[in-house]
């Protein structure tokens, strides 16, 4: 069996990231960038598609690891019979050329080490051609070129079509491993020092830290899961990726396995509100500008998720050569949800801008052209059937989130119009057009005998998805149809305390055979509806049990089995983190988000 996904921590260096396990072992490594091919993959299939081990020789060796105060890099102190040494990983924020540095410090007694690297160019696939160069070792195939600077100490060698150094560190003693890519046309990049690297880096994520407006008794877990969305970014666009993963399944040994290497539309206004109340205004003006840029053009050409730099064509494929995490196969690339309609999205954008605007961002000069042609285009379109948030593979359906987020979109035009009249638009068509969307979600998607919401108009199934009804301001917390429909979705969705974002029993609503874990970022949610209904010690206890999901590390992936009592699903997952820190926010100022 493979590790388990919360077995994994997170370096990165805004541009990519790599998944380090408790065994030492780098399993996951795109570059240059998060959406590109793996060199390491062994996460998503075995050893032989590409991994980089380092660790004591010893077999009774056992780690313990943390991050190094609020920053990105990862100790890990391994303790064997012979001595203790710390296993140093990091990734400095690149000039140029993407590094990983790895740095074994001896801690007491000798240690013998073995470091074992295997690169596998696209995804597994292909094994380079290493030779001797300069110092180092050299692999390249292709497009990709790999240089591997090694401790002079001890030995390095070829083995079974990898790398290994065998080498041992006495107490004060410190040896250092940087892997550097480049393309292959390309000359040689300027080398690195790793321990002024690791000097800089440290003082860089500090320093970032030290920003963090949060003063509440969850500043650990918020700053964690602020670090963690600063790494999901992609520094040279200001774009943040769902995950740095794809295909880790929502169900073990299931299909529901997607990429998530790309920027969600849906992501934008939790995203920005969780930023600007941390402090971190350029980040949040990074994200806005993004979002502007990918959503310049005709507003019937709205996608839902775009790629790192706004790119639109995502196509889905399959890797049939990769045996999938825990065989849950296919293994997938790309994203064939790029072409869905979710009318949701309209509301996000719109919103996100709202929100930008009341936070005092400077205004570009075409953002609000955007967001009236936007209104004016989903005015004629929210009553069409669409496939939702979730992304469904069935039928389309008039999903009752989708509904309320148009509700969303002409409320906060509504509100900067009477803000600033100057800014120009039709008022009085955009009041009409609230109003309708409202009574109709009230009409159509409200079953009064059952006291609840539903997921889609004249359906006996719920959706966590309108827990965000008071959150967003359609109604208030306390109303009884708010409060009904927050009882029947803890009773009717919850697994042990944990909720799904909907029932998928016989795959009747999307499409898709097998079922999925609990919906972490839905979970954050209910602890902001309670606390908006009046129920702040529920929404306290949900809170406490949610942060005590996050691994060894405080990261969270997109799910959680509450059976088998482990994570699933892309990881780390920047919704669930989102939401962390959302509802921190919320539970300390009594006012969630929006």
């Amino acid at each position: 069996m493979p590790p388990r996904i919360e077995d994994y921590a997170l370096i990165g260096d805004l541009q990519t990231a790599a998944l380090v396990g408790r065994d030492g072992s780098i399993d996951w490594l795109c570059l240059p960038r998060f959406d590109s091919g793996a060199c390491f993959a062994a996460l998503l299939g075995g050893k032989d598609n590409g991994h980089w081990r380092l660790s004591p020789r010893s077999p009774e060796a056992r780690a313990e690891r943390s991050y190094r105060g609020d920053s990105l890099i990862l100790d890990t102190v391994w303790h064997t019979p012979e001595g203790r040494v710390r296993v140093t990983d990091f990734m400095p924020q690149r000039d140029r050329a993407p590094d990983v540095v790895r740095i074994v410090e001896g801690l007491d007694g000798r240690v013998e080490m073995r470091g074992v690297l295997r690169l596998r160019f696209d995804y597994g696939r292909v094994v380079p051609w290493v030779r001797a160069a300069q110092g180092c070792r050299v692999a390249i195939a292709g497009p990709d070129s790999v240089w591997l600077r090694t401790p002079s100490q001890g030995s390095t060698y070829g083995k079974d079509f990898s790398t290994r150094s065998d080498f041992t560190v006495a107490e004060g003693e410190r040896a250092a491993f940087v892997l550097t890519w480049h393309p292959s046309h390309e000359p040689r990049p300027t080398q690195i020092e790793p321990f002024e690297a690791l000097r800089d880096t440290l003082e860089d994520w500090h320093a970032w830290s030290a920003r963090c407006r949060y003063s509440g008794p969850h500043r650990a877990a918020v700053i964690r899961s602020l670090i963690t969305l600063k790494a999901l970014t992609y520094a040279p666009t200001g774009g943040i990726v769902a995950a740095p993963t794809t295909s880790l399944p929502e169900e073990l040994g299931g299909v529901r396995n997607w990429d998530y290497r790309y920027c969600w539309l849906r992501d934008a206004s939790l995203t920005l509100d969780s930023l600007l109340q941390a402090g971190y205004l350029d980040e949040a003006g990074a994200w806005r500008d993004w979002l502007l840029r990918a959503v310049a053009g005709a507003p019937d050409d709205l996608q839902i998720m775009y790629g790192l730099a706004g790119e639109r064509r995502l196509p889905e494929s399959e890797l049939p050569w990769l045996t999938g995490y825990a065989g849950s196969a296919p293994v997938r690339i790309g994203n064939a949800a790029v072409q869905q309609r979710q009318l949701d999205v309209y509301g996000e954008v719109i919103d996100s801008f709202h929100i930008a605007r009341t936070a005092g961002l400077p205004a570009e000069p075409h953002a609000w052209s955007i967001q009236r042609a936007l209104v004016d285009y989903l005015e004629s379109t929210w009553r069409d059937p669409d496939e939702g948030l979730w992304e469904i593979r069935g039928p389309r359906r008039h999903f009752v989130h989708s509904k309320v987020m148009a509700w969303v979109a002409a409320d906060r035009a509504v509100r900067a119009m009477e803000a600033a009249p100057h800014l120009g638009g039709d008022l009085d068509r955009w009041r009409a057009m609230r109003d309708d969307v409202h009574r109709e979600v009230c009409e159509r998607g409200y079953d009064a005998e059952r006291g609840a919401f539903t997921q889609y108009y004249g359906s006996a199934e719920l959706d966590a998805a309108t827990l965000l009804i008071p959150r967003v301001g359609f109604l208030p917390g306390d109303d009884p149809r708010v409060t009904g429909t927050i009882d029947a979705v803890r009773r009717e969705l919850s697994q042990d305390g944990l909720l799904r974002r909907y029932s998928t029993e016989g795959g009747s609503v999307d499409g898709l055979p097998g079922g999925e874990g609990a919906f972490l970022a839905c979970s954050f949610w209910l602890v902001d509806a309670l606390a908006l209904s009046g129920r702040r010690a529920a929404a306290d206890e949900l809170f406490a049990r949610l942060l005590a999901l996050r691994n060894d590390v405080g990261l969270l992936s997109e799910e959680y089995d509450p059976v088998a009592r482990r994570q699933l699903g892309n990881f780390p997952q920047a919704f669930s983190h989102i939401g962390l820190v959302g509802t921190a926010f919320g539970l300390l100022d009594g006012t969630p988000a929006h």
